[in-house]
C-alpha cells in the first residue's frame, strides 16, 4: 500500500523528532575515569609553638643631665622617628650659672677696657721719652691676658648653654614606644632612662628545643596563625647561642599584628620527616559518614573504605585502607 506524499513527510518528521529527543534524554557521554597509581612520599612533620611578637632592638631613651622632668611628651604605643623630642629635663643650675658666667665676662670686659686705656696712655709718654718700654710691655701682656680670660670664659659659658640643651630627651631610633617607667615631676639622674624605644622592626621570636636544630634552616617557610588567619613566614635568623637547653630564631611575617608587644602566635616548625600515602582529594567519596576509594584490581573496580589524615592544598593523606602500589580510580 503506497503512502500519500502528506503522509510520508508527517512520518519523516515524526521519526526526526524522537531522535533528536533520544540525543536530548541520552546527554553527553560520560567521561572515561582515569587510574593513580599510589607511591610513598616523604612530608616534614610539624609541631605547634608559641613565638612571641618581639622588636628587634629594645633601645631605652636616656636622660643625659640631671634634674627635673618638666615635659613628657609621649606614652606607651607612641611612633617616633629617630631625633625626634620625647621629653625635657630642667636644671635650674644651668641658669645660675650661665648667669655667674656672664657677670664673670663682663668684670674681665671693663679690665680689658682700663688695660687697653692705659696702654694707650703708657704708648704716648713713651714716644716723648718719659715712660719706659718695660711698663709699656707689661701692659700689653696684662691686656692680651684679659682677651684670653674673656675667651676661655665664653667657652666655658658654650658649655653650660649645651648642658642646657641636653635637657631635651631625644628617641634614639625610628620605632614604638614600648614602656615609659617615668612621670612628669619625676627626679632623674644623668643616663636614667625615660622611655624603651621597640626599634629594627618586629618579629616573631621563637625558642625551640635543641634537638629540633638541625632541622631549622635560614630561610624556611613556616606556618603562623595570626589573628585574621593563615599566614607564611620566613625563617629569618637562628641564633648561634643555646640558653636553657633552646635555640632562639626570629621569623619574619609579612602583615604581623603589633598592636601589642609580647603577644603569643602560634607557628608550627619542621621537626622530622615521615613517609605518608597521598590521593586527590577528588578520589574520595563520602558517604553514610565514611570515605570510599575505589580500587583498580584484576577482578574489576573495588571500593575500600580508608581513615584520611591531613589535607594538603588538593591532596589527603591516607592513614589506612591502602597500600603503596594500589591504582586509585580518579574521576
Amino acid at each position: 500500500m503506497r503512502l500519500a506524499p502528506a503522509a510520508i513527510s508527517a512520518t519523516a518528521l515524526v521519526l526526526t523528532g524522537l531522535v533528536l529527543t533520544g540525543l536530548v534524554l541520552a546527554g553527553p557521554a560520560p567521561a572515561r575515569a582515569g587510574s593513580l597509581k599510589i607511591d610513598p612520599v616523604t612530608v616534614p612533620e610539624w609541631k605547634a609553638v608559641y613565638g612571641r611578637v618581639e622588636a628587634r632592638d629594645t633601645i631605652p631613651a636616656r636622660a643625659r643631665i640631671g634634674g627635673t622632668l618638666t615635659e613628657l611628651l609621649v606614652s606607651e604605643g607612641d611612633a617616633v622617628k629617630a631625633g625626634q623630642r620625647i621629653a625635657v629635663v630642667h636644671d635650674d643650675k644651668i641658669a645660675f650659672q650661665v648667669s655667674a658666667l656672664d657677670a664673670q665676662l663682663k668684670a674681665i670686659v671693663a679690665q680689658l677696657q682700663n688695660a687697653e686705656t692705659e696702654l694707650a696712655r703708657t704708648q704716648s709718654l713713651v714716644d716723648k721719652g718719659v715712660a719706659t718700654a718695660q711698663r709699656l710691655d707689661q701692659l700689653r701682656t696684662q691686656a692680651d691676658v684679659f682677651r684670653n680670660q674673656i675667651a676661655s670664659t665664653e667657652a666655658q659659658r658654650l658649655v653650660i648653654v649645651q648642658q642646657g640643651t641636653e635637657g631635651n630627651v631625644l628617641a634614639p631610633a625610628d620605632g614604638k614606644i614600648l614602656t615609659v617607667p617615668v612621670t612628669r615631676g619625676a627626679v632623674l639622674l644623668p643616663g636614667e632612662a625615660v622611655a624603651t624605644i621597640g626599634a629594627g622592626g618586629f618579629f616573631l621570636r621563637l625558642a625551640i628545643p635543641e634537638r629540633h636544630a638541625p632541622l631549622l634552616k635560614e630561610g624556611a617557610n613556616l606556618t603562623v596563625e595570626t589573628g585574621s588567619g593563615t599566614a607564611t613566614g620566613k625563617l629569618a635568623k637562628l641564633y648561634p647561642q643555646i640558653g636553657n637547653g633552646r635555640i632562639v630564631a626570629d621569623v619574619e611575617v609579612q602583615g604581623l599584628p603589633t598592636v601589642f608587644v609580647d603577644a603569643r602566635v602560634l607557628v608550627r616548625v619542621p621537626i622530622g620527616v615521615r613517609t605518608v600515602l597521598m590521593i586527590p582529594a577528588a578520589a574520595i567519596a563520602h558517604r553514610s559518614g565514611l570515605d570510599f576509594v575505589t580500587v583498580r584490581m584484576p577482578s574489576g573496580p573495588v571500593e575500600r573504605t580508608v581513615v584520611i589524615g591531613e589535607r594538603d592544598g588538593d591532596k589527603v593523606e591516607i592513614l589506612t585502607g591502602l597500600a603503596a602500589g594500589d591504582e586509585v580510580i580518579t574521576p
